[in-house]
């Protein structure tokens, strides 16, 4: 057999591809023979050839995977001594690197069972050895053992990490240093112990120069390891990089700023300082870090490529994206060097700056968004500028960054609608598609959250959206369908006039099949909806079967996407025409059923080949993979079938809602898909299966009323939903998930009053206390408590001692909402909370002074702590020394922004006054001059104006004339709207 397999090797390493498949399928036949592993030993040890030799070790190793257990001791004590051999004394790299493998693959089930106890001591002592072979395939094989039996190495942790530093510093070898970069990788991947893996910090200065040594050197393949390395230290929690942070940004700025560099390691690099934004932006701060990296990102901006525009490993776009983590998450260090960047670049000569100018404004919009509405003008001048210049490219980073705007700067960019919206009307039509299609995103964008400013644009608008509608290619037609579905929603019924061209349009694009042109089908399926929306019922419900029996037809032809966008036209319609839509439900809930049923979308293909298949051997590296498990080959997430998913979900509840009784036959089947949507992996289907289950609720009340057993039933799906939302606060990770189950609880028990939920009281309280969550879950929760308290009345006076330590800490919260909701829930709590809540006055009046000062930056925040007092004062005016408070109280009135406060607020102080209360009528002055303003205000009710109208004139019976100075130092408007109520005067 020996002779024969070593004739078919040199066969298969021939250039004849007839002979190369001849001798394939013949080892493959040989291979099963178990005399081919001492064969395959002698071929690696005496073979003539080095490809022969190396190709003796790679099917060598393929067919010990799995196998050794089988092989008898003389062949394995052969295996192991031929390897050793091989090393040690073999002068081919390949070769050595091919025989390092197969000691993987045989220490993997030789080391655990102890048949090699050896190994380790062999491999210190090559490592010490002074041929530089010695160490190199030491190191090698270090590497390779770190996957297959890395525990073994734990005891010997230190000893490796000395060495491995030492080999770093191999002043005698580049292959060493290289090595050992190499196993340093493999090491600080396998290691996980915080202490082990800081002492990898030292390693660092050794990591930079050989990275460096590599580069110079041609050999990127390896320099790229350094980030690697890198990235595992940046991720982990450990203050792993101190003072070594500064020349890891360094080295990796001057590797994304050469581009003489493959784009593949500028693209590792940029992500080195990617990951330092996202994980260690206290340490750029702390280094002084943030200006030198924008230095190079910003101008990196510019550094596009026309040719390929789709290419993620561009620069430009890589740069993009650190400078929007960055501005993410250190937007008040990234903003003023944005801007100073754009505002220098924007009256460059070269077109590629001007256009990066625009394009690093758009990126920032979302992180620096309170910094950029306060610098708004200089901003937009900016990016208007640009919407005008000559190059194309720039008019659409412009047009890209005027979108970025829209949907991050809201509401202070509305606000400029005069100034922005003629650009972007001028910019429809452009000579340009790619801005054109731009500036419809922008437009589109920037309408979404207009209201009554759109009337005056409205003709010119839809002047050019119907236009295009009908004379731009189908990428074009989309974008301008969004566009107007935008404008639509902001008009609502003065959109009317238009309504009857753009739905006889659509017509033509709700029978197109082609798959190409589905999407846009799509889109005018959506847009139908949209539109039907702001003409109402009256109008849209005699004209709406055809375009219902088209939005069903589209089902039939297999696009996910038309799908979502049906579902959500039927949301909008089951709105509009509520209980209309009753005959529609046989049509439509078995749709939204398939949708909700379809598989999850995630594939998982597994590669089963037979271990033994040596298809491609030729190429065989170091790196080859291992037979002896399943590999997964491809993981993919079908995207377009989960937003299916959640847009059926959203479907099922409104139809419940607005349907009713009549929903009835279709009520457990999808209280069974919401429960299991319940749980989905996916937060957006998450998220729509905890707003539907609220509805479905309403539902089953409904449908169960008028009979015992339904009763019984209808609570038992109270239970479910309850014991779902509360789970849902206490265990999911997505805050705007945990919010709506937080709405949809305090909605529960408005609706259905204290009697219905108390069971779930305890758990809810429960729930509620996770003090060591972040802001936004911790504000989320004390909103709940406060319109739980408020609603529940007395009954939340059993819960105080519980509650009320936490909601008394987030008084103190850095986040302005935090605090809101805070005031707003601790004077609910004593509103309601009776006797309980009198111990904790003094800690809630010292809690509550801060934010009536000028440190509090918040008008809605000092609102709800007037709000606050109020509701203290009314319960318990004799707890709260109102001398000193009554000062502070009203000099932060009329209230400023949150107006929902009025009540309790302007009630309070209409009662103090027409009580004669003696601290207040001390206060006469100030009262005068909040009454005027009050009484004034456009905002204000009629109900809050008559009662400071009765205190007013309370007042004056009690102190005639002598208000006469306090009217004439009123500005004429407030002291006529106030005298009023007193004309007497």
């Amino acid at each position: 057999m020996s002779q024969s397999l070593e004739l078919l090797l040199i066969q298969f390493l021939m250039p004849d591809n007839d002979a190369r498949r001849q001798a394939e399928d013949q080892i493959k036949r040989l291979a099963k023979d178990p005399q081919v592993v001492p064969a395959l030993v002698q071929h690696l040890r005496t073979a003539k050839t080095p490809n022969v030799r190396q190709l003796a070790a790679v099917l060598l190793r393929k067919k010990i995977t799995g196998h050794w257990a089988k092989l008898s001791p003389q062949i394995k004590h052969l295996v192991k001594q031929s390897l050793i051999e091989s090393i040690t004394m073999e002068h081919s790299p390949p070769v050595r690197r091919a025989s390092a493998n197969v000691v993987s693959i045989v220490a993997k089930y030789a080391v655990p069972a102890g048949e090699w106890p050896d190994l380790l001591p062999f491999l210190f002592q090559c490592s010490q050895s002074a041929q530089e072979e010695h160490r190199e395939v030491a190191l090698i094989l270090f590497s390779s053992l770190t996957e297959t039996i890395g525990n073994t190495f734990r005891p010997h942790f230190a000893d490796l990490q000395a060495l491995l530093l030492k080999c770093l510093q191999d002043e005698t070898s580049t292959r060493v240093r290289v090595a050992a970069l190499k196993a340093v990788g493999s090491f600080l991947e396998f290691t996980h112990d915080g202490d082990e893996v800081v002492k990898f910090r030292e390693f660092i200065p050794s990591i930079l120069n050989v990275s460096r040594q590599c580069l110079a050197a041609g050999e990127e393949d390896v320099a790229v390891i350094a980030f690697e390395i890198f990235d595992e230290l940046i991720e982990s929690p450990a203050p792993l990089l101190g003072e070594s942070v500064k020349s890891i940004v360094q080295f990796s700025l001057d590797v994304c700023s050469s581009q003489i560099l493959e784009s593949n390691t500028r693209h590792q690099a940029i992500q080195i300082v990617s990951w330092l934004a996202k994980y260690k932006s206290s340490s750029l701060k702390k280094h002084k870090l943030v200006i030198p990296i924008l230095q190079v990102m910003c101008p990196l901006l510019a550094e596009s490529n026309n040719e390929d525009k789709d290419d993620d490993l561009a620069p430009d776009r890589a740069a993009a994206e650190v400078i929007d983590t960055m501005a993410l998450n250190i937007p008040k260090h990234v903003f003023h060097p944005v801007l100073e960047f754009s505002s220098l670049s924007s009256q460059n000569a070269n077109p590629k700056y001007r256009e990066a100018s625009v394009t690093a404004l758009g990126v920032i919009s979302e992180g620096c968004l309170e910094l950029i509405k306060d610098k708004l003008d200089p901003v937009l001048h900016i990016v208007l500028g640009a919407l005008r210049d000559p190059e194309e490219m720039v008019r659409g980073a412009a047009s890209f960054a005027l979108g970025q705007f829209a949907e991050h700067l809201q509401p202070e960019i509305v606000s400029h609608y005069q100034s922005v919206l003629p650009c972007i009307l001028n910019a429809l039509e452009d000579t340009s598609d790619e801005v054109k299609e731009k500036s419809y995103y922008a437009l589109a964008a920037f309408c979404e959250n207009m209201g009554e400013e759109i009337l005056p644009f409205l003709d010119p608008l839809m002047g050019k959206l119907l236009g295009a509608l009908q004379n731009s290619p189908r990428n074009l037609q989309e974008t301008c369908m969004s566009a107007i579905g935008s404008v639509a929603s902001a008009a609502e019924q003065s959109f009317v006039p238009y309504a009857e061209r753009v739905l006889e349009l659509m017509k033509n694009f709700l029978v197109l099949t082609n798959d190409v042109d589905l999407r846009s089908r799509a889109r005018a399926t959506e847009l139908v909806g949209i539109v039907a929306m702001s003409v109402g019922r009256t109008g849209m419900e005699p004209i709406l079967p055809p375009y219902i029996e088209a939005a069903i037809s589209g089902f039939g032809l297999e696009y996910s996407e038309l799908r979502e966008y049906t579902h959500g036209f039927f949301s909008n319609v089951a709105e509009i025409l509520d209980d209309g839509f009753i005959q529609y439900l046989p049509h439509v809930v078995p749709l939204a059923f398939s949708s909700c049923n379809l598989d999850d979308g995630s594939a998982v293909d597994i590669d089963e080949s037979d271990d033994e298949n040596i298809n491609g051997v030729g190429g065989v590296s170091s790196d080859d993979e291992a037979h002896d498990e399943p590999r997964v080959r491809n993981i993919s997430i079908r995207t377009g079938v989960l937003d299916e998913k959640a847009a059926a979900t959203q479907a099922l509840g409104l139809f419940a809602l607005h349907t009713k009784t009549s929903y009835g036959p279709y009520l457990e089947e999808s209280f069974k898909i919401l429960v299991r949507h319940s749980g989905y992996f996916h937060e957006d289907v998450r998220l729509q299966a905890i707003i539907s289950l609220k509805h479905i609720l309403v539902a089953a009340q409904a449908v169960y009323q008028n009979h015992s057993e339904g009763q019984a039933r209808a609570k038992e799906v109270l239970d479910t939903v309850m014991n779902i939302f509360i789970k849902t606060m206490t265990e999911d990770d997505d805050k705007e998930v945990v919010a709506q189950a937080c709405m949809s609880l305090a909605d529960i028990i408005k609706d259905y009053g204290y009697m219905a939920v108390e069971p779930y009281v305890p758990r809810l309280v429960d729930a509620t206390l996770r003090a060591s969550r972040p802001l936004q879950d911790r504000t989320m929760v004390v909103a709940c408590l406060a319109e739980v308290a408020q609603d529940m009345g007395a009954p939340i006076a059993g819960y105080i001692d519980r509650v009320m330590p936490l909601v008394l800490k987030e008084l103190a919260s850095s986040d302005a909402t935090n605090r809101r909701n805070a005031a707003f829930c601790v004077g609910e709590l004593c509103k309601n909370g009776g006797e309980g809540t009198l111990k904790y006055y003094g800690d809630i009046l010292r809690g509550l002074y801060p934010l009536f000062g000028e440190s509090e930056p918040d008008d809605a925040v000092r609102d709800n702590a007037a709000g606050a007092v109020a509701r203290m004062i009314m319960v318990h005016p004799e707890s709260i020394p109102l001398n000193q408070v009554l000062p502070v109280f009203l000099k932060v009135l009329p209230l400023k922004e949150d107006h929902e406060e009025s009540m309790a607020v302007y009630s309070c102080v209409s009662t103090l006054v027409l009580s004669s209360n003696g601290q207040i009528l001390s206060l006469v002055p100030d009262l005068v001059n909040v009454f005027a303003q009050v009484v004034a205000s456009p905002v204000e009710t009629p109900e809050v104006k008559a009662q400071i109208g009765r205190a007013f004139s309370h007042l004056v019976s009690l102190y005639g004339h002598q208000m006469q100075p306090l009217l004439s130092n009123l500005s004429p408007a407030h002291a006529n709207a106030l005298a009023a109520f007193a004309p007497k005067i």
